[in-house]
């Protein structure tokens, strides 16, 4: 049994507004040093999953410079463990009308592959997850694609890509997409497990009768008209859903609380990895309050911040205050500066004594390299 990986690094692009305006979902900034394609690359590595394909059709520079030659997750792309499948690579330099789309633009891909089964992954759902666990669980089912699913998402008021309701032996019973599903349902984490040979079959039948949507096309369309067999596994861990800009908001600053950050990157032999930059520690003034917040190295802090995320080189005038934010990478916050509940891109600059405020609930964003 051999195990192969496909990761679509731009699902969700649309729905975090200028955060993903010149990057994929994949690309996007997490945790002061990490990009969101860091999970589901570590825990595919971790997993002994070494051939990989990055589907990808837009703004994917920032993602080939995070990855580089991928030695940083034990991938190398000259041999062809990864592989980048563009549009320009697959002969295809349109948009991808949904995964099913996108995966018979690589079908070239998919057939000269030897792998037996193909773990397919969204870049959206943030999880530390052993995908060995998963593919067994698949293969002792018996089923044509197993889903991995997630308790206490589905609340009727997040609307889910998939929803799905089980038996006492993880056998899908019913099937929603698109749907503010109840809290009978357990929320799709946007990972699959199906045969390589069953995903060529299912892909060139749905393109063919311009069906193009993996979840609706082929999963719920296979269960409900076909009678394929869908098995759940039910992820225990900690799992975060950043697939709108509020969610990777709140999701960002959950991983203060010790009991998130420790699910995600404290997991025996589920270590996440990153491409490894040289900075020196974080610089604390003699008049710095940093209290409650997650500090990358190679900042200069001389003000005030709480309950924030600060990446890597963050600049921090004196007099500055920041409260519930997320701060990316390069920015610099000018003197008696204050900021309350705004996300900032890599690169911006607040001129000194700016005062910026969002909500909880309605966080305000700054772009790259944008001055405000």
């Amino acid at each position: 049994m051999t195990t192969m990986g496909i990761i679509f690094a731009n699902i969700y692009d649309s729905s975090l507004g200028e955060l993903t305006n010149k990057r994929t979902m994949a690309s996007l900034p997490y945790g002061g040093r990490y990009r969101q394609i860091d999970f589901s690359l570590s825990n595919m590595t971790n997993s002994g999953i070494r051939h990989i394909g990055i589907i990808t059709k837009h703004n994917y520079q920032s993602l080939m410079n995070h990855i580089g030659s991928g030695q940083e997750w034990d991938l190398d792309l000259e041999e062809g463990g990864l592989e980048f499948l563009t549009p320009f690579a697959a002969d295809h330099n349109s948009s991808y009308r949904g995964k099913l789309d996108a995966l018979n633009s690589a079908m070239s891909f998919l057939v000269h592959s030897k792998e037996d089964y193909i773990v397919l992954v969204d870049s959206g759902v943030l999880c530390a997850i052993d995908f060995r666990e998963v593919v067994e669980h698949h293969i002792a089912s018996g089923a044509d694609v197993t889903v991995v699913v997630k308790d206490g998402i589905s609340n009727g008021k997040k609307q889910l890509d998939m929803a799905v309701k089980v038996d006492d032996e993880n056998r899908v019973t019913d099937i929603a997409v698109d749907y503010c599903a109840s809290e009978a349902y357990l929320a799709s984490m946007g990972i699959f497990v199906i045969s390589r040979e069953r995903l060529i079959r299912e892909v060139t039948e749905a393109v063919a009768h311009n069906r193009y949507r993996f979840e609706r096309d082929l999963v719920m369309h296979g269960f409900a008209e076909e009678g394929m067999r869908i098995n759940a596994y039910r992820f225990q861990g900690v799992a975060l859903f950043n697939e709108s800009t509020v969610e990777f908001y709140r999701n960002s600053l959950a991983l203060i609380d010790p009991e998130i950050r420790h699910g995600l990157f404290n997991r025996s032999n589920r270590t996440i990895y990153t491409k490894v930059r040289d900075e020196v520690p974080a610089y604390y003034g003699e008049f710095s309050e940093i209290d409650d917040c997650i500090v990358a190295d190679g900042c200069t802090l001389e003000g005030s911040a709480s309950h924030s995320v600060l990446f890597r080189g963050v600049k921090l005038g004196k007099g500055a205050v920041v409260r519930d934010s997320v701060i990316m990478q390069g920015t610099v916050i000018g003197e008696g500066a204050e900021l309350e509940c705004v996300i900032m891109d890599k690169d911006v600059v607040v001129r000194p004594g700016s005062v910026l405020r969002g909500t909880k609930e309605h966080p305000l964003v700054f772009k790259r390299g944008e001055i405000v």
